[in-house]
């Protein structure tokens, strides 16, 4: 392989399941997030006809990086082209198509195609590159295959659940709450310690220990995009037991009588924990009233005092 100039490479995976229903789920960015584990957070720009622009926020060789793009959707080819219209360092250019292609009526060969160039063509930064479209390429082909297979084989296995209350203030001290993490050890009595890093504003790793009913100290690591004063999405990257999967995010609307703060999770269950965590007698009912139960816990916790931390500064 050249160590300079365009580089242009393919992966490819087979997948257990009809290709319509493979294109869907890449088609639609609202998945992306739940599908794809470099994936954290992706926002609709607006559409017109079959084009779109979106804006992704990925990690890319541990670091998080987020760039607009604009996409092609072809279902009649299954077909989806994308070009990154802002490419983040040190991308000068990246491209590609995803092609899915039927196999027979219930299986689907997926390839995926990159196109790229690194800012003045600088081979440490292409080696950079090189490495982080193999990895994200290989992970996000794993990832489609096992979520859409699972998809196709059990419904029950991912959920996703809102908290919500009302807030007599302002959706810039509820948002200034959330976003300052580093303050949680001090604010919220179920936060025990937390690692927070932003080089970037508005990009955030957050590690932290918390503390469940039962007096047991979890930790978890999540990347966090925040957008100034109405959301902040997140992705967990360090699991509890009981999850394969775990994203959300918080939101502020404002309305005529105040402000509406919420926590949604979108959540997978890891069975293979179930019986360990719950007792051998444990079902997946089980174990997604105890996710919900320990999630909502925390999550209105945290609102409740973001609640009481808004309304005491009106």
């Amino acid at each position: 392989m050249p160590t300079t100039g365009h580089r242009q490479v393919e992966h490819e995976i087979t997948i257990e399941a009809p290709a319509q229903s493979v294109y869907d789920l890449i088609a639609d960015v609202v998945n992306w997030p739940q599908i794809f584990p470099p994936t954290i957070y992706v926002d609709h720009l607006g559409s017109t006809g079959a084009q779109e622009r979106i804006q992704i926020s990925a990690t890319a060789n541990g670091k998080v990086k987020t760039w607009t793009s604009r996409r092609i959707l072809d279902p009649g080819l299954l077909r989806v082209e994308f070009r990154q219209e802002v490419s983040a360092p040190p991308v000068a250019s990246m491209g590609g198509t995803w092609i899915i292609e039927p196999l027979d009526g219930k299986r689907s060969r997926v390839r995926l195609l990159h196109d790229y160039r690194a800012i003045g063509d600088d081979p440490k930064a292409l080696a950079w590159i090189d490495e982080a479209v193999d990895r994200n390429s290989r992970s996000e082909l794993g990832a489609l295959k096992s979520n859409v297979e699972r998809v196709h084989s059990d419904h029950d296995l991912t959920f996703s659940f809102t908290d919500s209350v009302h807030v007599n203030g302002s959706s810039k001290d509820l948002y200034d709450f959330v976003n300052a993490a580093d303050l949680w050890p001090e604010r919220l009595p179920h936060v025990a310690e937390v690692v927070l890093e932003e080089e970037t504003p508005g990009l955030q790793t957050l590690e932290m220990r918390t503390r469940a009913k039962d007096g047991s100290v979890h930790t978890t690591k999540s990347h966090r995009i925040c957008i100034e004063h109405h959301k902040i999405a997140y992705k967990q990257v360090t699991l509890p037991a009981l999850l394969a999967l775990h994203t959300g995010y918080w939101t502020f609307e404002e309305g005529p009588r105040g402000v509406t703060a919420s926590s949604q999770h979108t959540v997978v269950l890891n069975t293979e924990n179930i019986a360990r965590i719950l007792g051998e007698n444990a079902t997946v009912a089980d174990a997604r009233s105890y996710v919900q139960g320990a999630l909502s816990a925390n999550s209105l916790a945290t609102l409740n005092y973001a609640k009481a931390h808004a309304e005491a500064l009106q």
